[in-house]
């Protein structure tokens, strides 16, 4: 049995007379540390997967086991970090990531020991420097390592990543994807991101799920990235493996929105 298993899952959404099937017998298993992205066209599921797992949303049909446990709500062992940073802007860095770290370890660390580990999470980050500082005093780069680091401050068994660097720039996104990939590295965290970016898709995933239109999207290919860690982004865009999977992603999605321009 998997890590986390997605089983058969369906989810249908109800308003008034109407019913709409966002997701079809979706069926995946994850292992311990793996790194999954899910790729896909605007309107195919994406982020209510992601919610299933988190258990934000329940599932009409089938379920989502953690180590063998059913997923009915959401919990410390599934944290998000989401495209807007949704940092409280009253708080500083630290008190952000503190918030995360007292809920958790309230009853399980002592407040010394508590802030040691919210300053840990913030030099996992890079963000130690910036911790009596408030989100509109930072740039958006550096709100979103400050979103992670709240997020591991959890010690979340599954890091779930709905787009987190979506509206960053070019040269701050790839900073944030290396130091995701370090994290990955130092931590061995099971991760599993939703990007609309095949070459990030490509360097960070270890397998890269494509999901078909929606609606009642399904699972349409799972590919397998045998590119070896640690990666580089320079040096993996010349590999074989990287260049094969990049290609693969642009021809499924080719074809996926052909479809869609065939049906209008």
């Amino acid at each position: 049995m998997g890590y986390l298993k997605i089983s058969r899952v369906e989810k249908t959404f109800v308003a008034g007379n109407r019913r709409t099937e966002v997701l079809r017998d979706i069926d995946l298993t994850i292992g311990r540390g793996e790194f999954v992205a899910i790729i896909g066209h605007s309107g195919c599921g994406k982020s209510t997967l992601l919610n299933l797992i988190a258990g934000l949303t329940e599932a009409t049909k089938g379920g989502v086991l953690l180590e063998g446990r059913e997923v009915t709500a959401p919990g410390p062992e599934r944290a998000v970090v989401f495209q807007n940073h949704s940092l409280l802007p009253w708080l500083t860095v630290y008190g952000n990531v503190r918030l995360a770290v007292d809920k958790v370890f309230r009853t399980r660390k002592s407040r010394a020991e508590r802030h040691e580990w919210t300053l840990h999470n913030l030099d996992l980050v890079q963000m130690r420097h910036a911790a009596d500082k408030r989100p509109a005093e930072i740039s958006g780069g550096m709100r979103q390592r400050v979103g992670i680091a709240r997020a591991l401050a959890m010690e979340p068994k599954v890091l779930l990543l709905d787009e987190p660097f979506g509206a960053l720039d070019a040269l701050t996104r790839a900073h944030l994807q290396d130091a995701v990939m370090e994290i990955h590295a130092r931590l061995g965290n099971t991760m599993i991101m939703i990007t609309h970016d095949v070459d990030e898709a490509a360097l960070l995933a270890d397998r890269i799920v494509m999901m078909t239109n929606g609606p009642a999207a399904t699972i349409g290919e799972v590919l397998e990235v045998p590119l070896p860690r640690p990666r580089n982004r320079i040096a993996a865009a010349t590999e074989p493996a990287y260049l094969r999977a990049r290609q693969a992603m642009l021809r499924f999605l080719h074809e996926r929105h052909r479809l869609v321009a065939a049906a209008e």
